[in-house]
């Protein structure tokens, strides 16, 4: 099953609103296993990874244990549910690393394979196969895109310094890591101030990954972005989005000229966070990464909106007039440690909501 998550993580992110599902057929067991048949997610979300996977094998897939990182489909669409195309090939046994929550799907899968007579054995509390699709099971269990929270904070708790020069806390190889996140996700979110501040470009810019770009968000609601930000000149090639007040005012229009999307936004408040990601869905946001400002960060922790905290620990020293990190990412309460690694000098601690696969309260 860790091998075919690992498998999945290749489309993460160009897999549409569908979710980037790994699936290996196996033939043997213990040391004579050999992998028969590998899938994964087709790019635009078709044909799904286990017909991938069931094409690759052909006539070995008879007899094979099929692990499948999700739950397969029980549902017509373009083609006939995934659970009668392994029943079909004769797949004996499934292995399923997540159930589907999708009403069209949500043990439908399952109950066909059974009645087929395969047997399937789930592990649906073991080891994260369900991470890869986790804006998936967000967008249906909460209707809304997983959040995760990334903040660089250098020795002495501060995330930048005031004023317009710019303060690097972390090094180039957690820089890199960043980027590499940035490549996975449907979307990155910035406030305006860090906006104002950095006149950041939020893209991926790893070779061979710069297409991986996300698609940029800035929550300015008095629609304080200058037009030449290198956000608002570049919103031609890499889709970018303004959350604001002002959506209607006359003062949009430049930014609507320019290539940017208005979203209407009501206020910084919880309730107003809640609607503007229960929007996201809709522009085909599942999973979003909150990378800038202590303000912006500081609202959705209040709101219980953050799904992951990542942060980027740095030697860095800022200095007296740093500015304070969020209480709530250097010392994470409802969240429980997960991912630890050193890249250069700089510490990476990822830590995971609690409830993070619960329905939103």
């Amino acid at each position: 099953m860790a091998a075919a998550r690992r498998l999945s993580l290749r489309h993460v992110g160009l897999t549409a609103e569908n979710p980037s599902v790994g699936t290996l057929l196996v033939q043997g067991e213990g040391g004579d296993a050999r992998i028969v048949g590998r899938g994964v997610t087709a790019i635009t979300g078709r044909p799904h990874s286990e017909r991938v996977a069931l094409e690759d094998a052909g006539a070995a897939a008879r007899g094979a244990t099929a692990y499948v990182t999700l739950e397969p489909c029980a549902h017509h669409g373009r083609t006939g549910p995934c659970a009668d195309a392994l029943a079909a090939a004769g797949v004996a046994r499934v292995v399923i690393g997540a159930a589907d929550p999708d009403p069209r799907v949500d043990g439908r899968g399952i109950a066909i394979l059974r009645k087929a007579g395969i047997v399937v054995r789930e592990l649906f509390e073991a080891g994260g196969s369900g991470r890869p699709f986790e804006g998936f099971l967000s967008r249906l269990r909460r209707g809304r895109p997983h959040v995760t929270l990334k903040m660089a904070v250098s020795a002495d708790g501060a995330v930048g310094r005031p004023g317009p020069e710019r303060v690097g806390i972390s090094g180039a190889v957690a820089n890199r890591q960043v980027h590499l996140m940035r490549a996975g996700m449907d979307a990155i979110m910035v406030g305006v101030g860090t906006a104002l501040a950095d006149d950041p470009m939020l893209t991926c810019r790893l070779p061979g990954l710069e297409a991986r770009s996300p698609i940029r968000i800035v929550v300015d609601p008095q629609l304080r972005l200058p037009l030449g930000s290198r956000l608002v000149r570049t919103a031609v090639d890499v889709p970018t989005l303004i959350a604001t007040t002002r959506a209607a005012d006359a003062a949009a229009v430049p930014y609507r000229r320019a290539g940017c999307g208005l979203v209407p936004l009501e206020g910084y408040d919880a309730d107003d966070l809640r609607a503007l990601l229960r929007f996201m869905p809709s522009v085909g946001v599942q999973s979003l990464m909150v990378e800038g400002g202590p303000a912006l960060a500081n609202a959705f922790l209040w709101a219980g909106l953050v799904d992951r905290i990542v942060l980027v620990r740095s030697a860095a020293v800022v200095g007296d007039l740093g500015i304070a990190a969020p209480e709530g990412v250097l010392a994470p309460r409802g969240f429980r440690l997960g991912r630890r690694e050193r890249f250069g000098a700089d510490v990476w601690t990822e830590w995971e909501r609690d409830d993070a696969c619960s329905p939103e309260s």
